[in-house]
């Protein structure tokens, strides 16, 4: 167990203006499941995308021995014939193209160079099987839910007999029982000898499978912990470099009279009609008031954002929006804007942001109007000052804000989707998922946001799958269950054991 399989000495990676790492030594024992922790832009992927040859020998300084050999990777297909093979937070798969020809894609399975289906379809079956998927290899990849496709990708990796596999933020997007499946597989197969290295900003997953722990922090190596050491709140104070006594900043409420409601919200699918996916739902939110919405997933609570703002969601949409006691028309998203609705959606890199532009335009983009001169031209220095005082007000940490945003940590990356919507200075701001694969130090920060647009009057909502989250911040909770409110409960009084109850009472009435 204490053969040292891999090594990475004094790895120092530059981008332009930005040292992403400085000097950081890194070495896993073969057999063990080793986590790499740190805060967003601490530079955990950018080690990994080292390692694995996306930044290829050149790019950067140090050295990486592999099973006792130097190695100088100048492309992922060169870690990958050693065995090492990376599975990337976003997934590569290609959406309609089928299981089995995504796990085998750019490693065909053929015979006298024709791709021979039949055994790639046995092929992908066998390595189906060994990830617990019962899925037919010829399913198109867009018709399975994330959880699957997460072991499709791990299933792709075994294919290319994998030695050290490599896993950025795997459960990030997955439900509780799908990343409790995950866990275990990953358990299974250090039974079977494999080696792993797990990037997590879930410190509890990493507690449970983790044999030690290396934390990063602002590109440097800050320690390596044994299992037996690991305690969360030392990974936390290693990864921050401060204690973090609380993790949701206190908040004193003022709350004043309902701008927000909605009355009698149903919603149907948009590709099947007959199928009914918001129930009459009624909800308020006050003025100064953090509202929270919980369920399982799967429970309607992004639809019913989305639907209720500028019905971006779903089909035969039917109920009523009331914004300051005023019937408002939020059938579109300029006129969501327009009446003080503003939403920030749980899926950043595909809805809230232009990952390929700058972070000036993105903080922008919706208040125009608030950088363009009277004859609708954008004042290029006034956007600019704009961009700047968001930049500096919700700390995104960048070399300026002409950084594009895609090249942003994930929780920097989710102060600009906040910033953008900060600028269109909305009455009441929905957040879905606002912390979703972000670091606790960066959660913080985003909480002290919410609690300062709480106190300047507005009306927010925070949907979150975290239930201790809702706990922490939220001065009223509604529970969500299949499309219905099945609880609301004020913060103090709620607990995950009433929130889960009012879940399971729900469908049992549902059920009756």
């Amino acid at each position: 167990m204490a053969d040292t399989i891999l090594e990475m000495r004094d790895i120092t990676k530059t981008f332009p203006g930005v040292k992403a790492l400085s000097n950081v030594n890194l070495d896993v024992r073969k057999g063990e499941i080793h986590a790499v922790v740190g805060e967003n832009g601490a530079g955990k992927s950018t080690l990994m995308k080292v390692l694995s040859g996306v930044y290829p020998f050149g790019d950067y300084s140090g050295e990486i021995f592999y099973e006792g050999q130097e190695c100088r990777f100048t492309g992922i297909h060169d870690s990958e014939k050693r065995g090492i093979v990376i599975i990337h937070q976003e997934l590569a798969l290609v959406p309609l193209l089928s299981i089995a020809e995504n796990i085998f894609l750019g490693n065909e399975q053929t015979r006298f160079g024709v791709i021979d289906w039949n055994l790639a379809r046995r092929r992908a079956a066998a390595l189906l099987k060994k990830v617990g998927l019962n899925e037919d290899p010829d399913t198109l990849i867009t018709n399975i839910g994330t959880g699957k496709q997460q072991l499709v990708e791990i299933a792709k990796a075994l294919s290319k007999e994998v030695k050290l596999l490599i896993l950025d933020e795997p459960t990030a997007s997955l439900s509780e029982k799908d990343s409790q499946h995950l866990l275990d597989l990953l358990l299974e197969f250090k039974r079977q000898g494999m080696t792993a290295i797990l990037i997590s900003h879930k410190l509890n997953e990493v507690k449970k499978v983790a044999d030690r722990v290396t934390v990063i922090r602002d590109g440097q190596t800050i320690e390596t912990m044994d299992k037996a050491d690991l305690t969360e709140d030392r990974i936390i104070t290693s990864m921050v470099g401060r204690t973090m006594e609380d993790r949701y900043p206190t908040r004193t409420p003022n709350v004043g009279e309902t701008i927000f409601e909605v009355k009698d919200w149903s919603v149907y699918h948009p590709l099947h009609p007959d199928r009914q996916i918001i129930k009459g739902i009624n909800l308020h939110v006050k003025k100064g008031e953090v509202v929270g919405i919980a369920g399982l997933m799967g429970a309607g609570r992004t639809e019913f954002a989305m639907s209720v703002f500028g019905r971006t969601y779903g089909a035969n949409i039917t109920g009523e929006v009331f914004l300051h006691g005023k019937k408002a028309d939020t059938s579109t998203v300029g006129k969501a804007v327009a009446h003080g609705l503003a939403y920030a959606t749980e899926d950043r890199k595909v809805y809230g942001l232009n990952l390929i532009d700058h972070i000036k335009h993105n903080v922008t983009v919706a208040n125009l109007p608030g950088v363009s001169s009277g004859s609708g031209i954008i004042d290029d220095l006034r956007e600019l000052k704009v961009a700047n005082e968001y930049r500096k007000k919700t700390n995104i940490r960048s070399s300026s804000v002409y950084q594009i945003t895609g090249n942003l940590s994930g929780g920097n990356q989710q102060k600009v989707v906040l910033s953008k919507w900060l600028f269109a200075n909305p009455d009441v701001l929905i957040l879905d998922e606002p912390t979703r694969g972000i670091d606790v130090g960066a959660k913080y920060e985003i909480y002290t946001i919410i609690n300062k647009l709480a106190e300047e009057g507005k009306g927010i909502v925070v949907i979150s799958s975290e239930m201790p989250e809702l706990l922490g911040i939220c001065d009223r909770i509604y529970v969500l269950n299949e499309g219905r409110i099945v609880g609301e409960m004020a913060g103090h009084e709620a607990s995950q054991e009433k929130i889960m109850r009012a879940i399971v009472r729900g469908e049992e009435k549902a059920a009756s």
